[in-house]
């Protein structure tokens, strides 16, 4: 295969060329730091602010509830974290689920640790929360529900706003790891009730290393890491301004991008999915069928190993995952996959390809051709999958 296919756009995305010309000035003649307060300053806390406002119109909120940092693990510890130790009382209980990211499930893990109770609800074989199973878990101590919006890995998309409506009734906050949907899917946080949401930079054709989590206008949260007060005094660190100025342009290119854009790729998806699971016996989609992310096609293969799938796609040229990337170098089966009610060697079995903006229908259809010729290679290579 001639050329190279990246079809493993959920852990990571190329640099938009666009959001690369936004930033380029910021790493030469606008280098100031934004703190001072001379000129050159001045023009790199104009770019801040500039991206500040891009990111809060995207999500319909304030540019004053945008508060930069590192990338979507910031973002969720601040989150949780911030909100835990910014109450007088030093316990309370947390609500999560069973499919989210290893940044929630730490972050709440370490709080456990600490004194706080932690509550983590099942999901269906879909992936879903029940909103029934939401309102049992719901306490009068209840501070916080953490609920991603979309699965980083199999997809599924959360009713946000029921969910919403379920913690605002019982006076509780609800935050959302929308690392995942922002720019693939319509968010605003003021609608759909959202407290506190978390979005990286990397997911979204802006750089490495930037992030920003939303905070609500009046919601109490603590700073987790201290020093010259920047970011509002709730993110001290010197702001990477080109990152910064980055991930602006990239929400506001997403957002007009997303009725053309998306469309596109959901057709993509659509046709990798169907020709794989036609085309492979004792093959099975993994999430929602209908309420999933428009590039996430997750699919799982009986009989042989998702890690060795990859590794011979990969020899074509063709990039993809079984998952998460941050836990793709573990050998353990998916924590999602085993909550959706799959067996460990089940799980091991899957394949997740999430197309992006540069992919095409020649992409699809070399996908389409490698796919099951890996697969039927792995499968006599198998004795479980062997045919006598």
């Amino acid at each position: 295969m001639e050329k190279s296919i990246f079809m493993d756009h959920s852990s990571t995305t190329p640099v938009d060329p666009l959001v690369i010309e936004a930033m380029l000035p910021y790493f030469s003649e606008k280098f100031g730091n934004p703190s001072t307060l001379y000129a050159y300053g001045r023009e790199a806390r104009e770019g801040m602010d500039n991206a500040r406002e891009q990111v809060a119109r995207s999500l319909g909120a304030e540019p004053d509830e945008i508060f930069f940092n590192s990338g979507g693990t910031e973002s969720d510890n601040l989150g949780i974290k911030g909100v835990a130790y910014a109450r007088k009382e030093k316990n309370g209980h947390i609500i999560t689920t069973s499919i989210e990211h290893p940044a929630i499930l730490d972050t709440c893990d370490h709080l456990e640790n600490e004194g706080f109770e932690v509550t983590i609800l099942p999901v269906d074989e879909f992936g879903r929360v029940s909103t029934e199973e939401l309102e049992s878990a719901m306490r009068e101590d209840t501070f916080l529900v953490s609920i991603g919006y979309a699965n980083h890995e199999i997809g599924t998309i959360q009713d946000i706003k029921e969910l919403a409506k379920i913690v605002h009734e019982h006076d509780a906050l609800l935050h959302t790891d929308a690392v995942q949907a922002v720019t693939k899917l319509p968010v605003d946080v003021k609608k759909e009730g959202i407290d506190l949401l978390s979005l990286s930079g990397h997911k979204i054709y802006a750089p490495k290393g930037v992030g920003a989590l939303y905070v609500r206008k009046g919601v109490r949260i603590a700073p987790t890491q201290h020093g010259g007060g920047h970011e509002r005094k709730l993110r001290s660190g010197t702001e990477n301004v080109p990152g910064i100025v980055g991930l602006g342009k990239a929400m506001e290119l997403g957002v007009e991008r997303l009725p053309t854009d998306i469309p596109r790729i959901e057709r993509m998806r659509d046709r990798l999915i169907k020709g794989i699971l036609d085309d492979v016996e004792d093959t099975y989609l993994n999430g929602h069928p209908e309420r999933r992310l428009p590039h996430n096609a997750h699919l799982r293969f009986a009989h042989i190993e998702g890690e060795a799938i990859i590794l011979n796609l990969d020899f074509m040229g063709i990039a993809a995952s079984t998952g998460s990337a941050c836990t793709s170098k573990s050998l353990k089966a998916s924590h999602i996959l085993l909550a959706i009610g799959l067996k460990p060697e089940e799980a091991h079995g899957s394949l997740r390809l999430t197309l992006g903006r540069e992919n095409t229908d020649q992409d699809v259809d070399a996908v389409l051709d490698a796919v099951p010729k890996v697969v039927d290679k792995l499968r006599k290579m198998s004795p479980l999958g062997r045919k006598e």
